[in-house]
């Protein structure tokens, strides 16, 4: 079996490592905090002080850390993934991220004759604990194919497309929709409860139909019992929102309806619920006049 390696043990990353091994997969982990390692560790996986010593010791190195410039340094960085892996490795980068910067690590693994593979993926913490995640391909089809036991574990929904980067403009389009729902969602509750509705039975009634979405179902509950606790954090999706706003800029594209939530959101970050999950928006909205 292929020895494995996982940088970034945050609130996504921890659980798909641990299904990783849970299904009997060898894993070599690092993350910044290695107290975020503990329970990995505790169930058989072997810390290493960097990510370049994970490389060292496993086959395939996944990572899913934080911002485009965390994926930089992890990947090519002096202490890297890419100065550990041995030839013919894989690196599957599953952070949302720069399709540019996906682009630039494939074409330095190249030159390494190391593969590397664009994969991030949706769903949030909910998906990640129960293995349910859509996971977005980019990279060579053959090596994508080839680990499709891993990405079983890890996901229900498994979509390749296409070369490197794309992988990473797929969740680009997901970024958007999230976005611009997200709005609607919270300034309808807002509209609801200052009506005086019952919103549980508000979203009974719509929930089923048109207006119906991944984030009602799973979001509005949290809101209604005043859980902010995030799922993804706000500071995080910021940062994908500008990731698509740069390369929309690069495409000649205006996209002002996604500029717009990237104005509230960043409201809601100088507000302080910079490390509460997306749907703390309407908190910030609450506060707006």
């Amino acid at each position: 079996m292929a020895i494995l390696g996982w940088i970034g043990t945050g609130i996504m990353g921890s659980s798909m490592a641990r299904h990783l091994l849970e299904a009997g997969y060898a894993l070599n982990v690092h993350n910044r905090t290695k107290s975020k390692a503990t329970a990995l560790l505790n169930a058989g996986a072997v810390w290493y002080s960097s990510p370049k010593e994970v490389a060292e010791h496993s086959d395939i190195v996944f990572l899913m850390v934080g911002f485009p410039q965390d994926v930089r340094e992890t990947i090519l960085g002096s202490q890297g993934v890419l100065e550990g892996i041995k030839p013919n490795g894989i690196i599957v980068d599953m952070t949302t991220s720069s399709p540019t910067l996906a682009r630039e690590i494939e074409t330095e693994c190249r030159k390494k004759k190391v593969i590397s593979l664009d994969a991030p993926v949706s769903g949030g913490d909910l998906g990640a604990k129960n293995a349910t995640l859509s996971i977005m391909i980019g990279g060579d089809q053959q090596t994508a194919e080839s680990l499709r036991p891993f990405w079983d574990l890890m996901g229900k929904t498994v979509v390749y497309h296409g070369t490197s980067g794309n992988g990473q403009h797929a969740k680009m389009v997901n970024q958007i929709l999230i976005a611009g729902n997200m709005i609607g969602l919270c300034e309808a509750i807002l509209y609801g409860f200052r009506s005086g509705l019952d919103m549980e039975k508000v979203l009974q009634s719509v929930s089923g139909g048109a207006a119906g979405s991944w984030s009602l179902n799973n979001l509005a509950p949290r809101i209604f019992k005043k859980d902010f606790a995030p799922g993804f954090m706000i500071e995080h999706f910021i940062k994908d929102l500008g990731i698509v706003l740069e390369e929309s800029r690069r495409m000649g594209l205006m996209l002002p309806g996604l500029a717009l939530a990237e104005q509230l959101y960043t409201t809601a970050k100088s507000k302080g619920y910079a490390k509460n999950g997306t749907h703390a928006l309407i908190l910030a909205l609450t506060e707006l006049k």
